[in-house]
């Protein structure tokens, strides 16, 4: 199951790479126009445009993340990476997107969508977690149904052209299937937010526990819709950017009982200080030879969240490549939101929990103790490296930089340079192309799954001149090769046919 998770997170390094350029270019445009994402500011003049302009183009990427990820997943699982299952991913997140949308929705059932929970829940249907879901039906169908063989009357939809037909039937089960499952999920999240609405500082750090964590699933909009806004709950953010304080009764006759901002605060020191921290400690225990990817990716990352809070280009990043590590990173959000507010302090955010929306909101009625920022985010600074360097030191967890290749793989120099006869000995020691169940390859191995490991003859995989064979489990064959390992990989995937 990790490895898969670790597929999944490898898979998602491709879309999310080009995630944190666009979130900074969102931050520098939102501190130049902050009209544009809803706060108070001109709405003319060259700064607007230009800050308009650096919003839109980072949000055609950011508000488009769900897409990039059914395209992306699907590309990274496919075997050969080919762009087939690309297109099949595309094809699945259209056919969910579609079918489960609130119009679809009154249409298929208008007895469901008639429940403002499920109203919601099926508004939020192009989130993430269906993005996901949708690259890797579109990759597990290219997998499998890549070379179909139709009758002749039939051959023009024969191999890779099947693949979109299938993907579409398979995602209209899975429709099907969420049309009753998503809001169920949807309503207990829902249910759990008003029950702990009540709770002060703990339920506010429970809400930011669960928010973090169900972030890859996108069924934190569940939550957030009990905390943030007046549509079924509390309507925290709404009632901050109304200029309203505890005692105040909203639009809609709600007479506030919090402390408004509560459920916002907290997030302040986190995305802002501690998601820095957390990234150095990455950077320090990435490998050498892969430091400056890691910085490349994790430090663009943290900018991006310091500035404006977007957080997804950290948290794929890492979440299904150490999941574990993600419930720690989920869990000192909710330690931190418990302090904060029991400490008094006080922002809200328009976007998210960036130094633009604190600067923005520090003026407000409901801020306070806004000072409290420094000393909150040195702390959540330093809590979250040394959390974050024990546990990835102790759990050997590989996040961005501590992939399973070894450093010394990437100096390998290959005994034999011609890459058809090293591939033909790696199969025959193999067993042959009809012992072979799957084949793949990473930076530096050949990663193989054979159906008879009885059949396997390291001594003859060796001595095709490769650096070495690892046995990972009864039926995985790693044939160690270097950073040459695509060249004998295109060869071995030709004569496996």
């Amino acid at each position: 199951m990790m490895r898969k998770l670790q597929k999944l997170g490898s898979a998602l390094m491709l879309p999310v790479a080009c995630l944190p350029i666009c979130g900074i270019l969102m931050g520098i445009g939102y501190a130049l126009a902050p009209a544009v994402m809803g706060a108070a500011g001109a709405t003319e003049g060259f700064a607007y445009v230009l800050g308009f302009f650096l919003v839109k183009a980072g949000a055609a990427l950011i508000d488009n993340m769900a897409l990039l990820f059914a395209i992306g997943v699907a590309v990274g699982l496919a075997e050969e990476n080919n762009g087939t299952a690309g297109l099949a991913g595309l094809v699945s997140w259209l056919m969910m997107t579609t079918l489960l949308s609130t119009g679809s929705v009154s249409t298929i059932a208008p007895g469901m969508i008639a429940d403002p929970v499920n109203a919601v829940a099926f508004a939020k249907i192009a989130n993430p977690f269906t993005g996901i879901l949708a690259g890797i039906i579109g990759a597990t169908c290219y997998n499998k149904f890549k070379g179909t063989k139709l009758p002749d009357v039939l051959a023009f939809f024969s191999g890779k052209r099947s693949v979109a037909i299938v993907t579409g039937v398979v995602s209209i089960v899975v429709s099907a299937i969420l049309l009753f499952v998503w809001p169920m999920i949807f309503g207990v999240l829902v249910a759990i937010g008003n029950g702990i609405k009540g709770m002060g500082a703990v339920g506010a750090g429970i809400y930011a526990f669960l928010n973090r964590l169900l972030i890859p699933t996108g069924l934190h909009h569940a939550l957030n819709n009990v905390f943030w806004f007046d549509t079924i709950g509390l309507g925290d953010l709404t009632a901050y950017w109304g200029a309203l304080v505890q005692g105040d009764t909203m639009a809609n006759g709600t007479v506030i009982d919090w402390s408004v901002g509560m459920y916002m605060a907290g997030f302040f020191p986190c995305m802002m200080f501690g998601i820095a921290g957390a990234a150095v400690a990455m950077i320090q225990t990435a490998k050498p030879a892969k430091r400056k990817a890691a910085i490349g990716l994790v430090g663009a990352a943290a900018v991006c969240a310091m500035l404006c809070g977007v957080t997804e280009p950290f948290e794929f990043a890492f979440m299904f490549l150490a999941f574990p590590l993600y419930v720690v990173y989920a869990a000192l959000y909710g330690i931190f939101t418990t302090i904060t507010v029991a400490l008094g302090f006080r922002a809200g955010f328009c976007f998210s929990a960036g130094l633009t929306d604190l600067i923005f909101s520090a003026s407000l009625p409901a801020a306070h103790n806004t000072w409290l920022i420094l000393p909150l985010g040195i702390a959540a600074f330093v809590v979250f490296y040394l959390v974050f360097k024990f546990a990835i030191t102790k759990w050997d967890l590989k996040t961005p930089g501590r992939e399973d290749d070894q450093d010394a793989e990437t100096k390998i120099e290959l005994k034999n340079d011609d890459y058809t006869a090293m591939a033909a000995i790696i199969l025959e020691g193999c067993g042959g192309k009809e012992n072979m169940a799957s084949i793949d390859h990473c930076i530096t191995r050949l990663r193989l799954e054979v159906k008879d490991r009885l059949l396997v003859n390291e001594a003859k995989i060796k001595s095709s001149g490769c650096a070495g064979v690892i046995r990972p489990g009864k039926t995985s064959v790693q044939v160690i090769i270097g950073p040459k390992v695509q060249f004998v990989y295109d060869e071995f995937k030709k004569l496996a046919k």
